[in-house]
């Protein structure tokens, strides 16, 4: 069962299984403030759980529980109560905290798609020198659920991200390069970045010859990006 139709939860469109929820439907604007739009997800959640109480429930939550920026935000405090919602109420679940998704599509205001419509106008970037950003292929994601389901993994709490962070100016000299394009960028001495704990996956990325950041990155541009 597939609940949701954005990004992730279109993933797995050709992949469900009946034994399985994959929840990917709530809030995922991290600057998210409304009541009700928590409530949506909460209500949704608690109606799923009890609807499917024979099945594996997997819930896709976030890794900007780990920004210190964020620790009192509504939308970080909200997907910590969700997670806690599920670890109570499920015999069997896997929550799995996401870095920034990379895909096809998605919301405008996602980092990568911001950053190439910004190139594709010649518009001006402003970059916080100091920012860094994990950046996961849709398609990893895919995959690293599917195995922890295959290996029977349950009932715990998993990064899912890349091994390596990148700074918001590498993000655009590989973009450059990609695209053989300049950047009008506006650079202030600023942001923040945190680290993201992927010791439960990191074998995916090696066993999958991944550790490349450039050519990762690369590989996302040419896969959901070669039509600037």
């Amino acid at each position: 069962m597939i609940i949701g139709n954005g990004l992730i939860a279109n993933l797995f469109k050709n992949h469900d299984r009946e034994n399985v929820v994959f929840f990917a439907s709530g809030v995922s604007n991290s600057l998210e403030i409304r009541p009700e739009e928590f409530l949506r997800e909460e209500n949704l959640i608690k109606n799923t759980i009890a609807a499917n109480k024979d099945k594996i429930f997997v819930y896709y939550s976030t890794c900007s529980i780990y920004d210190s920026s964020k620790t009192g935000s509504d939308y970080v405090l909200h997907k910590l109560k969700m997670e806690q919602i599920i670890k109570n109420s499920c015999d069997r679940f896997l929550i799995l905290r996401v870095s920034n998704a990379v895909g096809k599509g998605g919301n405008a205001n996602l980092l990568m798609n911001y950053i190439v419509n910004a190139v594709k106008n010649n518009e001006t970037i402003n970059v916080h020198t100091k920012a860094t950003r994990n950046l996961i292929d849709v398609e990893d994601i895919k995959k690293i659920t599917l195995d922890l389901l295959d290996k029977k993994d349950a009932n715990k709490i998993i990064n899912v991200a890349y091994i390596n962070n990148y700074s918001i100016i590498e993000i655009l000299e590989i973009i450059e390069r990609f695209y053989n394009k300049k950047t009008n960028l506006n650079l202030t001495n600023s942001g923040s970045g945190y680290n993201i704990d992927v010791a439960d996956i990191g074998n995916y990325f090696t066993e999958n010859n991944a550790t490349d950041k450039e050519i990762y990155l690369s590989t996302i541009l040419k896969r959901y990006y070669s039509d600037l």
